[in-house]
């Protein structure tokens, strides 16, 4: 990877630039379109939550997490497939290209945490001085979307229903995650099996250190990355065994 660095930034800065330049406010609609989703969910879900402490910005919170792996993985199944031409007619590393989609979700999303600190110093005054320990929550939470975005973009060059069973997975998996609800309605049976999904934690995570003021438990750190472990393991050995058939089936 290091051999390619200027490859994977000059890729990053193409894949930041079509993300923006067809947009008329440009990046703003990185942060206007989580901070309209959630002032709808708060207008939807402050009946049942308006008790829940701090609800409104954890709610938003707990999107801009979700943007990060939604958006990012999402971006990374067509990472290989949509740059066709460098797969076929040049000879570089095929993960060079889903790692710099990865790069350019991870700098999206730290712009979008960095212009979140406002409104939480607004809505709830001083912050947390914990809250410098989020970019390396990010970069915790980064390897685990790319070795997840590793095994879907070597997938959907086989399987190119993919594109359709992902967001499907994608929905699913939002309201697994307590990000509209407070983990106190999760059935106290169901909350060990609760608990093995990395994003709750994750989401767990940003809200203490940005939030409450709390450093994240050594258990949601340990679960966390033992689950980037496995998808760092896991995509690269399907990504190695796939990749041989690329260039013929793209």
């Amino acid at each position: 990877m290091w051999q390619y660095r200027e490859l994977i930034i000059n890729l990053t800065i193409v894949d930041l630039k079509k993300r923006y330049e067809s947009n008329i406010l440009g990046f703003v609609w990185q942060f206007l379109s989580p901070l309209l989703l959630a002032i709808v969910l708060y207008i939807v879900f402050k009946n049942l939550f308006a008790q829940e402490e701090f609800f409104a910005i954890k709610l938003l919170v707990g999107i801009m997490a979700w943007r990060f792996f939604s958006i990012t993985t999402g971006a990374c199944l067509a990472s290989i497939v949509s740059k066709s031409a460098l797969v076929t007619r040049v000879f570089i590393p095929r993960k060079i290209l889903v790692f710099s989609t990865a790069l350019s979700g991870l700098i999206s999303s730290l712009f979008e945490f960095i212009i979140l600190i406002p409104m939480i110093f607004v809505l709830l005054g001083p912050v947390p001085a914990t809250i410098a320990l989020y970019p390396l929550i990010h970069l915790l939470y980064f390897p685990l979307i790319y070795g997840i975005g590793l095994l879907l973009s070597a997938l959907y060059v086989y399987v190119r229903d993919l594109n359709q069973i992902w967001p499907v997975f994608l929905q699913m998996l939002f309201f697994l995650c307590p990000i509209i609800y407070p983990l106190s309605i999760v059935p106290p049976w169901y909350m060990t099996y609760y608990m093995l999904n990395p994003l709750t934690r994750l989401i767990l995570i940003y809200r203490d250190v940005m939030i409450v003021g709390k450093l994240p438990s050594i258990e949601d750190i340990a679960v966390v990355i033992g689950f980037t472990a496995l998808a760092l393991l896991l995509g690269n050995y399907v990504f190695g065994k796939l990749e041989r058939r690329f260039a013929e089936l793209i």
